[in-house]
């Protein structure tokens, strides 16, 4: 009994520490936010703030239009997700349920896009977008990142169709369903948990973009937040580290807050992707 309750015990401090590590980059962040710039420019940095104040948050909403800022890289990731999402489910059924040598082919394809990097592509997408009139376009930002993530969504949510076994849309099927019928009522509800789990990873990926909202995007009032970010240093790279953590702060939370709300629902649709039946 005794060796079972040490190892438990070696697992849960195992745990502890990993979680500890995980968090130590929001929790230092949230330190640096909190205090004074007497406290930030002293020669020994203190784990917990001295004398904790909210002059560096007020000062970073002052010098920067984080809120407009915001409200862009939320509109951007909303419609990246519902976009996405809305593309790849009914080719994700296809690629799933209609096995052939183009679907293996356009399967290897989503794979071997991921490989691609941002520098490679993102000249010729630039003269694309110019070309379309969508450069410096929340418009135009949203179909780069809808591009994006469709591999990753395509992936996913393949997974998730061949998790749903056919014989149900067989039984719909003798029982008189159409096909709208059963894809609506019987395939659907049994996705529902990697459609959730797809869009907020697009979601995500979308809120957190920089490289190419930093390309894309000249105008102040179009900017997303993680460009707004880079305005709290300076041109010879000295950054306003007061703000410039409360910011960062501020722009973490709402992917934090997401992923704390719906961890359950996202554990369980990367599971059920994961199973073939």
């Amino acid at each position: 009994m005794r060796p079972r309750r040490a190892a438990r015990a070696g697992q849960y401090a195992a745990l502890l520490g990993y979680l500890l590590f995980l968090a130590f980059p929001l929790l230092w962040l949230l330190s640096t936010a909190l205090k004074s710039p007497r406290e930030l420019g002293g020669p020994h940095p203190t784990w917990i703030p001295r004398h904790p104040t909210l002059a560096n948050v007020r000062q970073a909403f002052a010098e920067q239009p984080l809120a407009h800022a915001a409200l862009n890289s939320l509109l951007v990731a909303l419609c990246t997700a519902v976009v996405a999402v809305l593309l790849a489910t009914p080719t994700a059924y296809v690629m799933a349920r209609h096995r052939s040598r183009l679907t293996r082919a356009a399967t290897g394809w989503v794979v071997v896009s991921q490989a691609f990097p941002f520098v490679l592509v993102i000249i010729p997408l630039f003269l694309v977008l110019k070309n379309l009139r969508l450069v410096d376009s929340l418009t135009g930002l949203v179909l780069v990142y809808v591009v994006w993530a469709l591999p990753f969504a395509l992936w996913m949510l393949t997974g998730h169709v061949r998790a749903v076994p056919a014989e149900l849309e067989e039984a719909a099927a003798v029982d008189g369903a159409g096909r709208l019928r059963t894809l609506v009522s019987v395939t659907a509800p049994l996705l529902a948990p990697g459609i959730a789990a797809t869009a907020l990873f697009a979601f995500v990926t979308a809120w957190n973009e920089f490289f190419f909202a930093l390309v894309l995007l000249k105008s102040p009032e179009r900017q997303t937040l993680p460009v707004i970010l880079t305005h709290f240093i300076g041109a010879e790279g000295v950054a306003d580290l007061g703000p410039l953590a409360a910011a960062a702060f501020l722009a973490t939370l709402p992917s934090v807050a997401v992923f704390a709300l719906v961890q359950r629902r996202i554990t369980g649709g990367l599971l059920a992707g994961a199973v073939k039946s």
